[in-house]
């Protein structure tokens, strides 16, 4: 059976893969699928079987070649007021609403519809597809579905990402590290307070600190770098602890992340940060000696940096003549790519604006862009 791109992604819109949610669905459709085209695929299941990544290749068994990769993970609904089913493929206004279709299925609807073309066309290279899990809470996939690859061989001249970036050639993003920090604190009345170990106030001390980090960054700031904003960024975005106003708090947890500019290391914030958690921990223990302070790394994405004559840019700016310089702030698999030593840009169809939003959608426009984008990757390849 064959698919047109709006056909495919009406079908990949309607298997609910929230990143909370296995994607083994979504995975058992896309392999039937291609089988049924006469195209054989590799699944890479997580740890706990629960979720899969995907590749296949399509044309010769060849060195060089294109990874048109995606996610198949989407943001969850709950708690956002939509104007119909997320889950069905709605038209209106020269939009297609539905969860996933700008982030990123609409990419994924594309590489996989067009898989018959591909078939027909004279491939002297092959077209890798790559398809992953748990791209929205880590990257957590992908790095298992690159390190596969790899052991099978392939190697590319370029992987395209094609996260929406409005068809515009993206050659760089930043990198992220995801944190939790847990305050182990002593109770005490707060009337006592000097001999307590209040474990929120500690937890706003390290939050100041990454604050104060910000602002250090923004105060330093190159002219001429090219990211909003143009600096390493500390946020914190969920806090829990205490339970009574008189009682100083014996436990306080809170996540937290740094998004690293190229050039810059997130392990040399971390170490930064783990000097402060020292230096906080001794004067705790000093008070009262089974206090701590425990950091757990809850995932790293690398960024993706701007290559020097990079294969992959040059492919990407022939075909869509975006000649442009373009870096964006939020992450992607791509550096995880860039990492094998495969060069990687990102362009896909689709606003990131409406990326996780309420009536999330993509303009025809932007999918019909998209399918010109791949039909011009096949003709290189056919060349």
């Amino acid at each position: 059976m064959t698919y047109t791109p709006r056909e495919m992604l009406a079908k990949l819109v309607s298997l609910n893969t929230e990143s909370q949610r296995s994607n083994l669905e979504l995975i058992g459709f896309v392999r039937d699928y291609l089988a049924g085209l006469g195209v054989e695929s590799v699944t890479v299941p997580s740890a706990d079987g629960e979720k899969a990544n995907l590749f296949a290749t399509i044309g010769p068994k060849a060195d060089g070649g294109v990874v048109l990769s995606g996610h198949t993970d989407v943001v969850p609904v709950a708690g956002q007021n939509w104007s119909s089913d997320p889950w069905t493929l709605r038209e209106a206004d020269g939009r297609l609403y539905g969860r996933g279709t700008c982030d990123m299925k609409g990419f994924d609807a594309l590489a996989l519809a067009l898989v018959p073309e591909m078939l027909a066309a004279p491939l002297r290279r092959p077209v890798h597809i790559a398809l992953s899990y748990d791209e929205e809470v880590g990257c957590f996939g992908a790095r298992f579905l690159v390190k596969a690859m790899a052991e099978a061989g392939l190697k590319p001249s370029a992987v395209i990402v094609g996260e929406p970036s409005m068809m515009q050639v993206v050659t760089g993003h930043k990198g992220g590290t995801r944190m939790r920090t847990t305050v182990r604190g002593h109770a005490v009345h707060s009337s006592r307070v000097d001999i307590g170990v209040p474990a929120v106030m500690i937890a706003g001390e390290l939050i100041a600190w990454n604050a104060a980090l910000m602002e250090e960054n923004r105060a330093r700031q190159a002219a001429d770098n090219p990211f909003e904003p143009p600096y390493t960024t500390a946020h914190v975005g969920v806090v829990q602890g205490g339970t009574a106003v008189n009682i100083t708090a014996e436990h306080c947890a809170f996540s937290h992340e740094f998004r690293v500019i190229p050039g810059e290391r997130d392990a040399d914030y971390v170490e930064r940060y783990r000097a402060k958690i020292a230096q906080l921990e001794a004067r705790m223990q000093a008070i009262a000696p089974d206090t701590g302070i425990t950091l757990e790394i809850t995932s790293f994405t690398p960024p993706l940096a701007p290559e020097r004559e990079g294969a992959a840019e040059a492919l990407a700016r022939r075909l869509t003549g975006d000649n442009g310089s373009h870096v964006v702030a939020y992450g992607t698999e791509g550096g995880l790519f860039q990492g094998q030593g495969w060069s990687t840009v990102v362009c896909g169809p689709g606003d990131i604006a409406q990326a996780h939003q309420p009536d999330e959608f993509i303009t025809v426009a932007q999918l019909d862009a998209g399918a010109g984008f791949v039909r011009g990757v096949i003709a290189e390849l056919a060349r």
